[in-house]
């Protein structure tokens, strides 16, 4: 049933980036972001639809990956490049759409690299990937030395600053603000998806604390003993962590059972273990 959900989850999102390519960013030649970007501009150079140049090197890519790399390509990345290939050919015929959809490039420029951001960042927290320059990015970890993350940055730049020529100063100038605030924003959307809260609480009856986070939050807590520097006093100080939605209610319990509690409050944005993120 997990299994079911998450490609469930898998092909929704798919779909969502697929929308804002076809509807945001290939009527307006925006060419920031990997294969799609790529397609954008070849689009321009010798005609075609960013669709079809998508469709094809993604699928070659796809090929590849799997003579290259084999095992190490992961069937979650698989689904979604073949899909997402697909989805992308297949779309131009069942939904004709031709030009902008608005007359509002800034607004078309905002839902094209938020909506793939946050794509991305969700197929990264489930441990998948749109293929296309992530298989480039796998086959060079493997054969070489190259800083990947450097390389991808650089080749993307490249393809933004190479649409100044094919497109013109203006639509080159908004694929930059696309390339630029998709790169910051990716990782703000990965950190958003996966932030905790990390509780340092130090009370004089931990008891019942304990036992909250156990029977209302399934959740376990580390308890270790101290004493004030300045009282000299023994005190108890759990740590633990919890969710979002579980901080709320841990810190208004905490206020109602011991109002001498003494709590932190961390954001934390991977964890790793028992309950939180596979290893």
């Amino acid at each position: 049933m997990k299994i079911v959900k998450e490609y469930l989850i898998l092909t929704i999102v798919t779909s969502v980036m697929v929308f804002a390519d076809y509807v945001f960013k290939f009527p307006n030649h925006f060419t920031f972001g990997g294969v799609s970007g790529f397609s954008v501009l070849l689009s321009g150079i010798f005609g075609g639809t960013a669709n079809t140049y998508a469709f094809t090197i993604n699928i070659i890519l796809l090929i590849v990956g799997f003579i290259v790399l084999g095992k190490e390509f992961g069937m979650k990345s698989v689904y979604v490049s073949f899909l997402m290939s697909a989805e992308l050919e297949a779309v131009q015929y069942l939904f004709p759409f031709k030009g902008p959809l608005t007359e509002q490039p800034f607004m078309e420029l905002f839902f094209a690299f938020i909506l793939a951001a946050g794509c991305s960042a969700i197929f990264f927290n489930m441990g998948a990937s749109s293929g296309g320059t992530d298989i480039i990015a796998l086959i060079l970890k493997k054969y070489t030395n190259i800083q990947i993350g450097r390389a991808l940055l650089i080749t993307d730049l490249c393809v933004v600053l190479l649409s100044f020529h094919v497109y013109g100063v203006t639509l080159g100038m908004f694929s930059m603000v696309g390339f630029l605030a998709k790169s910051f924003f990716v990782d703000s959307a990965i950190e958003s998806l996966n932030r905790c809260k990390y509780f340092t609480i130090i009370s004089s009856n931990p008891k019942p604390i304990c036992e909250f986070i156990h029977n209302n939050l399934n959740h376990s807590a580390t308890v270790y003993h101290a004493e004030g520097s300045y009282s000299h006093k023994d005190k108890t100080v759990i740590m633990t962590v919890v969710n979002k939605g579980q901080a709320v209610k841990l810190r208004n319990y905490i206020r109602s059972m011991d109002e001498h509690a003494f709590m932190m409050i961390t954001n934390s944005s991977e964890i790793i273990g028992n309950g939180f993120q596979a290893f």
